[in-house]
């Protein structure tokens, strides 16, 4: 039996239960959102990138997950190379509803490919595993389960930043508003003797170009890690759909709204420094987490990763 490493990732769940300020409360950002994301669907062994939309999240993405499932998912492959059940697997999942919407229309768009291929018959069952860190509030999650769900659901806890899964046991991995966040802040940013100290600054927008070569660093690795475990896990014929906020290529990251609004929240503290209500050293040792890519270094990750190729853009 081989050894499996667990990676220890460092943890940014949302607000857990069911107050105003839960997560489940205040999660619409994603439904509604009209900011650039990439739609990237992967599959094995080949990559489809979809290019930056302005269209309201939830319906793109539905868009997506129904033409990348009917066009791409190798049923003849899936059929023969597993048994009848369909595993789903949503990494970053949080507490809801949105984790819910998304593997509905998931299940949705695999019957309907079942069917158009004349296997009404031999529509399989589906087992869906909602995925995050341990510190998430699966209590809430589970509890909020859509009573009349057409699939078996079970929570994973871990990091995606490394195996979650059995090798080729899954057939469609989906991640939506989650590989943005970095495994960690890079550590040269605390570092007072590094270049890239991030004094007075909680991101790297507006940022030194040490700092901003940081975060990139980090990213990189985390994507490849990313990769190398998925490409693991999802079985012969099946996919990754992954949602990725993005800006466009050659656009700095000052000037796009994220950006900007990261620039004024640093400032803010910094204010709130000078007033004594927190210290300097505390606004120093804070830094998001966030990091948002580009079409052009997606493509140039996947292709130094290896794991994966690009089919094409759409």
């Amino acid at each position: 039996m081989s050894s499996i490493t667990h990676t220890v990732a460092e943890s940014y769940p949302m607000n857990g239960g069911d107050d105003p300020y839960s997560y489940a409360r205040n999660s619409l950002f994603q439904v509604s959102s009209t900011l650039p994301v990439f739609y990237n669907v992967f599959s094995i062994p080949a990559l489809r990138v979809q290019g930056p939309r302005t269209r309201t999240a939830a319906s793109a993405a539905k868009t997506v997950i129904d033409d990348a499932i009917a066009e791409k998912l190798d049923l003849e492959k899936i059929r023969s190379a597993s048994d009848s059940t369909f595993r789903v697997a949503d990494m970053g999942c949080s507490v809801g509803p949105n984790t819910f919407i998304a593997m509905q229309n998931i299940i949705n768009a695999v019957q309907h490919k079942y069917q158009s291929q004349g296997l009404a018959s031999h529509v399989p069952e589906f087992h869906v595993f909602f995925s995050d860190h341990a510190s998430n509030d699966f209590n809430t999650l589970f509890t909020s389960l859509p009573p009349e769900r057409p699939y078996f659901a079970a929570g994973v806890p871990g990091s995606f930043y490394g195996r979650l899964f059995p090798e080729s046991s899954l057939h469609f991995v989906h991640a939506s508003y989650a590989l943005h966040f970095l495994s960690e802040v890079p550590a040269e940013l605390l570092n007072k003797n590094s270049p890239a100290w991030n004094k007075g600054r909680i991101h790297y927008s507006g940022a030194p170009n040490d700092v901003a070569r940081a975060y990139t660093a980090q990213f990189s690795r985390d994507i490849s890690t990313f990769l190398d475990a998925r490409a693991e896990e999802v079985t012969v014929g099946g996919m990754m759909v992954l949602i990725i906020p993005a800006i466009p290529d050659g656009i700095p990251h000052s000037c796009v709204p994220g950006g900007v609004l990261f620039d004024f929240l640093g400032l803010s503290l910094m204010d709130m420094a000078k007033e004594g209500l927190i210290s300097e050293a505390e606004v120093d040792s804070f830094n998001m987490p966030l990091y948002a890519t580009s079409a052009r270094e997606m493509t140039e990750l996947v292709a130094k990763n290896g794991r994966f190729n690009i089919d094409k853009w759409r």
